[in-house]
């Protein structure tokens, strides 16, 4: 397995014209990860709590480029003006990525509780090695593992570039106006994830979770 494939997790969360920058980084697939605040705290999940305070706590980045894709699984081309007042949730992977794969389950998770909320997952495959990049094979893993959601297709990693990704899985949670809010690298701190989705998505915290492994 690669250095890029790193098990270690880290959610770098950066307030955009120069403020502070907080790094939680835990090694190993049971990492955990926290939203931080002036405060420091959030809620725990369930917890009741305004979306709206917690979402206020989220760092505001930069627009997401256009995914200019060479093919797409599961959607006709997404262009920005289709995304625009989505939230939505970028994941680069890749099919032959252990680490990839063990977090699908959350992400299909997500999907199947949030999509109907305003939730778009754009799960953008770039392949790091040969056999990855033939569309069939990427086509045959989404088909026999049920991923519903919309898939990209970056066999040329000019997504991967567009975006300065570097690490498989890394995922880019944006909010309905476009803007970056959440860089998440790796397993693990799935509710910190979810919690993250629901306030961007404006859900209160009363309101059913995803149903994850």
């Amino acid at each position: 397995m690669t250095a890029r494939r790193t098990l270690a997790l880290a959610l770098l969360l950066a307030v955009a014209g120069g403020g502070s920058v907080v790094v939680a980084q835990r090694s190993g697939a049971d990492a955990v990860s926290t939203l931080t605040g002036t405060d420091g705290a959030r809620p725990a999940p369930g917890a009741a709590a305004d979306p709206a305070d917690l979402a206020g706590t989220l760092p505001v980045g930069a627009p997401a480029p256009a995914v200019r894709a060479q093919g797409w699984l599961n959607t006709a081309p997404l262009t920005p003006a289709d995304l625009r007042g989505r939230v939505v949730l970028y994941e680069f992977w890749t099919f032959g990525c252990v680490n990839c794969r063990n977090v699908q389950p959350y992400v299909k998770a997500w999907h199947a509780r949030y999509a109907a909320d305003g939730l778009v997952v754009v799960a953008v495959h770039t392949p790091e090695f040969g056999y990855e990049a033939d569309p069939d094979a990427v086509r045959a893993y989404v088909e026999e593992n049920g991923l519903g959601y919309p898939v990209a297709l970056d066999p040329d990693g000019t997504v991967w570039r567009d975006f300065g990704n570097r690490y498989w899985p890394q995922f880019y949670l944006h909010d309905r106006d476009g803007r970056r809010r959440v860089v998440k690298i790796g397993e693990g701190g799935y509710d910190t994830t979810e919690d993250a989705i629901r306030a961007l998505l404006g859900i209160g915290a009363d309101a059913p979770r995803a149903v994850t492994p």
